[in-house]
């Protein structure tokens, strides 16, 4: 027997489910927008990147990969994996650290050391909701990496929706996981 939902007096949104996004998004339905993300249930599209955007990801993508690689870490660097995060969430982060690299569908959250969010026109939504997301879903430490003021916002120790514990790095500086032992990259090449 299905539940009988109340009458409301005001229209309430319906937020899609990772399996409705993950649907949808095999029919075609998000083609003409090129990339999209499913953030709290709502398809929200994202920007081509511009060049500073996609010079720093890369230039850390290859910082990280090097130097987990040399600590001989099992940890693999992921550009722009999908996350499930069920039931409203699918989020796209530049670059993700994750025990799972193989395997078929999106990356496990379970898998999840470190995600990595490089803004230049998002920096107040990967501060502000992403944030939150990614705190509350028990990811163990998120950096920002924010193009225009040339710092990376370190964040680690999530409780609730907040991580309690955070730091900025300037780019030229050198930047340790706060939750990956040996993972440290010297960032003069930001």
């Amino acid at each position: 027997m299905s539940e009988i939902v109340p009458l409301t007096i005001e229209p309430l949104p319906v937020k899609l489910r990772v399996a409705d996004y993950l649907t949808l998004d095999e029919l075609g339905a998000f083609d003409a927008y090129g990339k999209t993300e499913l953030i709290e249930g709502e398809i929200v599209y994202r920007n081509a990147q511009h060049r500073p955007h996609a010079r720093i990801k890369s230039r850390l993508y290859r910082l990280i990969a090097d130097t987990l690689d040399y600590i001989g870490s099992d940890l693999e660097a992921l550009i722009e994996g999908s996350i499930a995060m069920p039931p409203h969430n699918v989020p796209e982060p530049d670059i993700s650290l994750t025990a799972e690299p193989e395997g078929k569908g999106l990356i496990p959250l379970t898998s999840l050391a470190l995600v990595i969010e490089v803004a230049d026109a998002t920096v107040k939504n990967d501060l502000g909701r992403k944030r939150r997301i990614y705190a509350r879903e028990g990811v163990p430490e998120y950096w920002v990496v924010d193009v225009n003021r040339a710092v990376i916002h370190q964040m680690w120790r999530h409780d609730g929706d907040s991580y309690t514990e955070q730091r900025e790095i300037a780019f030229g500086a050198r930047i340790a996981a706060a939750t990956i032992a040996g993972l440290a990259v010297e960032m003069n090449t930001l």
